[in-house]
């Protein structure tokens, strides 16, 4: 059964292509060649104000320019966000992103009397591919990759994002053609299961 895919490229740098571009390319690749649905935000070629108090992102109005991306995301049935991971955790951009579209009356609601409030994008599922210079494990096991769990916990399973899965992929500086090529690969299959 084909899916309805959106794919989040959160490297804040669009002036160039980077491993986020083309692990993103391979799983829309992979997507499409199933007959899934798939459309790609680009965060980096977006114009949008960081909000910078609770009164702002609850009462001013979602700026045109993130409409679209807000409306895919509606109309999505799996996200896939990709970023590399910067001091430690995804960069501002994305950050700031996320709080723009991910607001109150559409992401999520309050509830009187619940702390939790109540979920507005549940039915959807996630992926999140971070690409990093240190060693996947390592920041699995060391650092416990405790920005990504967060990202995954307190704002997408906070707005109803369930079952969130991760890709880690770490030393890609050092990284070989070979090794390359076999993540474009499982991108492409992750692609193609929707997953």
């Amino acid at each position: 059964m084909s899916q309805r895919i959106v794919i989040l490229q959160g490297h804040p740098d669009a002036s160039e292509a980077h491993l986020c571009h083309a692990l993103a390319d391979r799983y829309r690749e992979g997507a499409l060649a199933r007959g899934h649905e798939v459309r790609v935000i680009e965060i980096a070629t977006l114009e949008f104000p960081v909000l910078r108090s609770q009164k702002e992102w609850k009462t001013t109005p979602l700026p045109a320019s993130l409409t679209a991306a807000q409306e895919a995301i509606a109309w999505s049935q799996h996200l896939v966000l990709f970023f590399p991971l910067w001091l430690g955790d995804m960069p501002a951009l994305v950050k700031a992103f996320l709080e723009q579209v991910l607001r109150p009356g559409f992401a999520f609601e309050y509830v009187e009397g619940n702390p939790m409030g109540r979920k507005g994008l549940t039915g959807r599922s996630a992926r999140v591919v971070v690409t990093m210079g240190m060693p996947a494990m390592i920041y699995r096991h060391l650092y416990r990759a405790h920005s990504v769990k967060s990202l995954e916990r307190n704002i997408l399973g906070f707005v109803g994002l369930s079952p969130v899965r991760e890709t880690l992929i770490g030393s890609v500086e050092a990284m070989s053609e070979q090794k390359r090529n076999e993540w474009f690969r499982r991108l492409s299959r992750l692609g193609a299961t929707a997953q």
